[in-house]
């Protein structure tokens, strides 16, 4: 028996009994005060890529298992949806594509009683931590004793005149220790969740169960439906467009061949 082994997993179960609400850290709006923080399950890389699927379950993000070097049959059906040469297939594989979200331990300033807080960004914001810590000037960004503190100002989409607002971020030129005491800051590096486990991991059969209520809606609301007459069936069926049986089609002819 690996003993380390049944450690990770117990840590894992640990961690999954902990509310994701309290762990996961959403900037407000205006201006916050955070410093990024070594990552315990990888110091070389205090960021962690994960794939979300944002179309596919009406009630929260879906995990791709691509973020863990899984297949996702979801990923799978877009593929050959790009490969038909139709625009109509190429516009829903685009949909259908997960999207790149970026994770980092933080400590939020002022509440750094509360431990560890996990944020979640995109792509920009991640190239522009990167650049500050490959630059010599500013270096290691999350050291413990001199490192730099992160100002995070959050634009409303009102205020910034789009959908999703705007992160702008600005890393302070002086250099600070993490925390003052010794016993916080052991505690800050070692109580850090494993963040993926912080989802939801879906089979690849969920997945494509998914995929196929997404696919076809009104056959899902349907089955769901008390049939309270023999019309019932009858109506579903008549409620099937020729481009849904198409679609249905094409997702037979990929899993089920």
């Amino acid at each position: 028996m690996d003993i380390n082994k049944i450690k990770q997993k117990l840590e894992q179960y640990q961690n999954q009994n902990t509310s994701t609400s309290k762990i996961l850290w959403k900037a407000p709006a205006g201006k916050s005060q955070i410093r990024l923080v070594e990552y315990k399950h990888n110091k070389d890389v205090p960021f962690v890529e994960l794939y979300f699927h944002f179309n596919i379950s009406k009630n929260k993000p879906v995990l791709s298992p691509i973020s863990y070097g899984e297949p996702d049959p979801i990923v799978e059906f877009a593929q050959k949806l790009r490969k038909t040469g139709s625009k109509e297939d190429f516009i829903l594989a685009r949909k259908l594509e997960p999207k790149m979200r970026v994770f980092a331990p933080v400590v939020v300033r002022g509440q750094e009683e509360e431990g560890v807080k996990i944020w979640g960004f995109g792509k920009t914001v991640s190239s522009e931590l990167m650049g500050f810590i490959v630059d010599p000037d500013y270096g290691n960004i999350a050291d413990t004793i001199n490192g730099r503190d992160i100002v995070v100002e959050t634009i409303t989409p009102q205020e910034a005149g789009n959908q999703f607002g705007k992160t702008n971020i600005r890393v302070k030129p002086n250099k600070s220790p993490l925390h003052t005491d010794a016993a916080v800051v052991q505690k800050l590096l070692e109580n850090q969740p494993v963040i993926p486990d912080l989802y939801t991991r879906y089979s690849y059969d969920e997945l494509r169960d998914l995929l196929k209520n997404y696919l076809n809606p009104d056959n899902q609301e349907a089955e769901a439906a008390p049939k309270t007459s023999e019309e019932a069936p009858k109506s579903a069926t008549q409620a099937k467009s020729a481009k849904v049986e198409s679609v249905e089609s094409a997702f037979d002819d990929i899993f089920n061949s």
